[in-house]
């Protein structure tokens, strides 16, 4: 699992870990809270993506508890699961940037082509060249 790009499951599970403990519950409300709804993930995704990072060492569990005659297992991240996230969020971040600047030049390319008003540079959220958009 360290060579390749996390698959966003477990991607996610380490991000709502990196607040602190959780159980499996918790994971999976955090994550589609954080995602505003978009990511669900359902209990064989959720606990299959935790067995693999407990298995790489990335989550470890913190501590078990019974609650109403279940057991609620809590987990955390590992060192190595921190540096890990933190990897993996820079790797999104810069392939992000890469993506946001490549639509600007598009756009800007576009607008000169057919010589209109300046394209907003999307990856700094101005115009281009400072200059206002006629309406």
């Amino acid at each position: 699992m360290s060579s390749k790009p996390l698959q966003e499951p477990a991607f996610l599970v380490l991000s709502a870990l990196a607040a602190g403990p959780l159980h499996g519950y918790g994971i999976a409300q955090d994550v589609e809270s954080s995602s505003d709804g978009r990511v669900t993930l359902r209990a064989g995704t959720l606990y299959g993506a935790i067995d693999r990072l407990v298995a790489a060492g990335l989550v470890e569990v913190d501590h078990e508890e019974v609650v109403d005659s279940r057991l609620r297992r809590y987990y955390r991240l590992t060192t190595e699961g921190g540096s890990r996230l933190a990897t993996e969020a820079e790797r999104a971040e810069a392939q992000a940037r890469r993506a946001l600047e490549r639509l600007g030049a598009r756009r800007r390319a576009s607008a000169a082509a057919r010589g209109g008003a300046p394209a907003r540079d999307v990856a700094r959220g101005g115009l281009t060249d400072g200059g206002a958009v006629p309406a």
